[in-house]
């Protein structure tokens, strides 16, 4: 495929449905881990606009900023701290319609109000999470965690 995304109005799941078949076509026959990151991250931000999205990689009892789109972030982050932290450590997709009202969130832009992060889990362990903030509240819902969990279930790590 041609590195050309196509930009699509509607739902949100319209929007997912038609963004999830070129992302597959990027993805597909390339096995940089870190090219194939930095495409989807790419990709959701055209798409959707958010302020943020990227992804962090497990390494050495950490998690360690991986590709991304947005402002600057925070390079490493402890299990079990702020979101993307406590995202790897119950291996589970949170939800945060309000980054204020998370118990030590981690704040690594102010511009950020509402957060999503989904794990990537490879043979029972979190490998990475992806990490998408907004600047508006309540962004994220049960469309996007259905779909962002489809699309990192993609990617291939070694």
């Amino acid at each position: 495929m041609a590195e050309d995304l196509q930009i699509i109005a509607g739902t949100k799941a319209e929007q997912y449905e038609a963004l999830l078949p070129q992302i597959k076509a990027l993805l597909e026959g390339e096995p940089e881990l870190v090219a194939n990151l930095a495409n989807m991250a790419a990709a959701l931000k055209e798409q959707f606009g958010w302020l943020w999205i990227g992804f962090y990689l497990v390494k050495n009892d950490e998690l360690v900023l991986g590709p991304f789109q947005g402002p600057v972030a925070c390079t490493r982050i402890r299990k079990g701290r702020g979101v993307c932290g406590t995202s790897w450590q119950k291996a589970a997709t949170l939800i945060v319609p309000d980054v204020e009202k998370f118990p030590g969130h981690i704040a690594c832009s102010s511009a950020s109000k509402s957060e999503i992060v989904v794990p990537v889990i490879r043979n029972g362990e979190v490998v990475a999470v992806l990490d998408a903030d907004s600047a508006a509240l309540d962004t994220f819902d049960a469309t996007d965690q259905q779909y962002l969990e489809r699309l990192v279930s993609l990617l291939v790590f070694a």
